[in-house]
Order: C-alpha cells, then structure tokens, then sequence
C-alpha cells in the first residue's frame, strides 16, 4: 500500500476530535539570527508534548470496533509509548506496552499513567521484539510500530497539513529524521499539497544514518549512535525509506553544539521548550551548511520533552 495524500486528509478527519491543532509561531530575533523566515508548528504543544500523538491516535481510531476489543500493543522507550497509551485510554481499550528496563523513570511513569500496561525488557531490539510478538500472540492484540506503519505516517502527516493551511506559501520544510515516520508523513503532505515545495530532513551528526542512506540509497542500520537527541535513534524503516528517497531533497546533518546553542536560544527568546530532537530543525538554520537566506522556512518542533533535572546548558 502506498501512502496518499488522500490518506492524511482522512487521518485529520480521524483524530481532529483526539489531538491539539498546535499553534504556528514566529520570532523575530529568530529571524534575523539566521536570516530567513520561519514558521514554527509547535508540536511540543501537542498532547503528550511530542507529534506521536497524531500517529498513535490514527492507528488506535483506524481499528474496527471488532479489532479495537483487543487492544494494541508495540514495544517502545518514550514519547510513542505515551502516545499510544493514551490514545488507547481515550477509547477505552487496553495498551500493552514493552519497555526496556532502562528507559528513563519519568518516561515509565507517563506510560503508566495513562493506563499503558507496561512489560519490562532487557534493553536490546531482540528482547524487545520478542517480548512484543509474545504478547500480540497471548492477547490478539494490534501491533502499531512507532514508525513503519501507514496509518501511523498518515497520521504525523496531518502537521504539515495545518501548517499549509495557514502558511500556504512556504518555500521550505524541514522536519527531524529518526526512525521517518514523521519525516515521510511531512513529505508526502507537504509534495502534494505545494508543488516545488523542498523537504529537508534534520539529523545529528552523531546518529547520522539516515544522511549515509541516502548516499547509499539502501538502509543503513542506526549503530549505537551518542547523540543528546534521543528520539532520533532508530534507523530508518522498508515503509519510510523509499518515501524520503522519491520525496526529500536532502538529509543535513548538524553538531551537538548547534543543537544546544539553538535550544537555548529557543527557550530563552522564543519561550518556547523544546527538546533536543526538535532543535535539530533549528541546528539547519543555525549552522547555515545550506542556503536559505531569504526564504519562508517551516520548521516542525518535534517535541518537548526534557529532563529538566538534565539541562544540557
């Protein structure tokens, strides 16, 4: 099945009555710092203060009555975790969730807090794959993968939609890279809805698999990647990658450095809190490795949440 633009209208439709319709902003001394105009879609405003609330809700509605008796279920260590959780408890079915034994605390207690009920895993793909086919086996439940799954790329697609809508003449778009999800969800909407608009992914230097994919042009699994944004580091997936291939113009990569510098003037000029894998599309313009002088630049901030007990600064 091939993802269409058709699909992301019908996903908006879907959650429309589920999400936050997050706000569009702008900042001057943004602006004049690296010289275009950008329009942020505030994604840290969303519901479980990242973008997976879009996706998780389009799979958890997408199910018949039938199918949504028995739950979903997916293996995850953050923010997907929380989505699907409480996209779940809106419905009123139940979530099975794997986490590896490490995740963060405050992550743990977030997924148990909107019902999500948790497996505990050693911290490998292995453990947390075989975990999950365990429980899909013992309780039927949907398995909703956090990135390699249409109606969960549909479903981040619905952001882009918002923002053309208000910003119908943008030049540009530049959305973070991870697993793809959101990245292909961006370019679908954004292709086919402004001919000639460019998509431009974000990534961390330090986890820059997606960047060597693309030169590749076949998957480039994620090794062990250090990077301070930790919803970057999946590798890509069979359903995201061919996407970015057709419809991303290029994958920029960009220092820990800029990432921080950029957060930091985000929080403190913009007043807005972002996490480090949002600050990646910020990093873009920051460290100015492509030239976008001049032009109407949207930027997805993917989300929000931080440690705050952790500053990087």
């Amino acid at each position: 099945m091939t993802i269409t633009l058709k699909d992301i209208h019908e996903a908006a439709q879907r959650i429309k009555p589920y999400i936050h319709r997050t706000p569009v902003l702008t900042n001057k001394s943004l602006n004049e710092k690296v010289g275009a105009n950008v329009f942020m879609k505030c994604e840290n405003f969303q519901k479980v203060g990242a973008f997976k609330f879009r996706g998780a809700s389009n799979a958890v509605w997408s199910l018949t009555d039938e199918e949504a008796k028995l739950g979903v279920c997916t293996h995850s260590s953050g923010n997907h975790a929380q989505a699907l959780a409480l996209a779940a408890k809106m419905r009123g079915i139940p979530a099975y969730i794997v986490m590896p034994n490490n995740a963060p605390q405050v992550k743990k207690d977030a997924v148990a807090g909107y019902g999500g009920q948790i497996t505990f895993c050693e911290p490998t793909l292995e453990a947390r794959e075989s975990n999950l086919e365990r429980i899909k086996n013992e309780t039927g439940a949907n398995v909703v993968h956090p990135y390699n799954d249409e109606r969960v790329i549909a479903g981040q697609g619905t952001a882009t939609l918002e923002l053309l809508e208000e910003i119908p003449d943008l030049d540009v778009i530049i959305a973070p890279v991870g697993g793809g999800g959101l990245l292909s969800g961006t370019a679908i909407a954004a292709t086919e809805t402004k001919r000639g608009i460019r998509v431009i992914a974000a990534e961390p230097e330090m986890a820059d698999d997606a960047f060597r994919s693309m030169k590749e042009k076949k998957i480039i699994p994620s090794e062990n990647p250090k990077t301070i944004a930790d919803g970057l580091l999946t590798s890509l997936g069979t359903l995201t990658f061919p996407i970015i291939q057709e419809r991303v113009e290029q994958v920029v990569t960009v220092s820990e450095s800029a990432m921080i510098e950029s957060m930091k003037f985000i929080w403190e000029r913009a007043k807005i809190i972002i996490e480090p894998s949002a600050a990646t599309v910020i990093a873009v313009l920051w460290e100015k490795k492509i030239e976008l002088t001049g032009l109407k630049v949207g930027v997805i901030l993917s989300g929000g949440n931080v440690d705050l007990g952790k500053l990087y600064w």
